[in-house]
């Protein structure tokens, strides 16, 4: 396929994880022969590249634009709840999402991984499990046989998510946890850095350090107590 026939990748969010998908798409193109090359970003923030010697534009805002035939799509915003709301209402407007998959990253056998996914470099993935649509996996994390990932998840660098695990839509992992065996985190939860999640977390809860003690947060203070 000519350049010219190539579809356009266009990655939504020019954070600092936007620069990082920019990385691990250009991985891609590469070592694979894709039918795409990336060609821009969408972020409400036209000067989010001022500081940084980034080649390609920002082509304009997520809210107003309008798909074409020719584009692929890609989501690099890390909070669940808005990187959801923006795929849905793109596709709702037509628009179609690549999964993508850094070469260094590890699928095994029997694994369904959903569409806008973005599994990045050094993930694995072991057998039989499921990663929903418009999920993240970030550097080096890891999802155990039979696992279950929903939607829109945020899983940062260096979890653990074990044998038998489940997500539910739009959690999010902070970098370095862990979800034991068979254990079940409810949709929205937010569990911090470091923690251990060794039987459930609640819906719309946020749950902090080794014993993943919830927190709730207030305008002066914040109080913990058992998540389960």
């Amino acid at each position: 396929m000519s350049a010219t026939q190539k579809k356009r990748l266009l990655i939504i969010g020019a954070g600092g994880f936007g620069r990082e998908v920019l990385q691990w798409a250009q991985d891609i193109q590469a070592q694979s022969n894709v039918d795409w090359e990336v060609a821009g970003f969408l972020d409400a923030n036209s000067q989010a590249f001022q500081y940084f010697d980034i080649d390609l534009p920002i082509l304009g805002s997520p809210v107003s634009w309008q798909p074409d035939v020719h584009d692929r799509f890609v989501c690099a915003i890390g909070d669940p709840s808005i990187r959801l709301r923006i795929c849905r209402e793109f596709q709702e407007r037509g628009a179609k999402f690549l999964t993508l998959i850094h070469p260094s990253a590890i699928v095994g056998s029997r694994c369904n991984i959903g569409v806008g996914t973005i599994l990045c470099p050094g993930v694995t993935v072991t057998v039989d499990a499921t990663i929903g649509d418009f999920v993240i996996l970030n550097v080096r994390s890891c999802v155990g046989h039979d696992a279950h990932v929903g939607d829109g998840c945020t899983v940062n660098d260096f979890c653990d998510i074990t044998g038998n695990a489940k997500l539910g839509e739009g959690v999010f992992l902070g970098s370095h946890s862990s979800v034991t065996p068979s254990a079940k985190v409810g949709d929205y939860a937010r569990v911090g850095a470091g923690s251990v999640i060794v039987r459930r977390v609640r819906a719309n809860t946020t749950v902090m350090g080794p014993t993943a003690k919830r927190i709730d947060w207030t305008s002066e203070s914040s109080a913990s107590s058992d998540a389960a």
